[in-house]
């Protein structure tokens, strides 16, 4: 089993900067080895990818509406993803979810269903 904790949330202005943290524990899991995803949903939307990373397969695709702005990393050594967001806009307020997969293969990085363990989730509220 492998529990995701995320972090960082909060209330902030148009143009601010978050970072949230994802942090990973469970028995032999380890980010350097499995593909770690952001998604998000906003009230009444469906959840969307936003980005992941893969040590493994070399891959760091972001959704359009955050290229540029946002930028997902990982510390090894702690077991944790970030996802540094900068300039953001009202439209990015949502939940942030983290999720991790234990077999994904390249096509399913930005799919909902090639992750097999979620957090919680942490908010994230733009206002203009």
């Amino acid at each position: 089993q492998v529990q995701l904790v995320e972090s960082g949330g909060g209330f902030v202005q148009a143009g601010a900067s978050l970072r949230l943290s994802c942090t990973a524990s469970g028995s032999g899991f380890s980010v350097r080895t499995y593909a770690v995803a952001w998604f998000r949903q906003a009230p009444g939307k469906e959840r969307e990818f936003v980005a992941a990373i893969s040590q493994r397969t070399g891959s760091i695709p972001y959704a359009d509406s955050v290229k540029g702005r946002f930028t997902i990393s990982k510390d090894n050594s702690k077991n944790t993803v970030f996802l540094q967001m900068k300039n953001l806009k009202t439209e990015d307020t949502a939940g942030y979810y983290c999720a991790t997969e234990r077999g994904i293969i390249m096509s399913q990085l930005r799919t909902q269903s090639g992750y097999d363990y979620w957090g919680q989730g942490t908010q994230v509220t733009v206002s203009s």
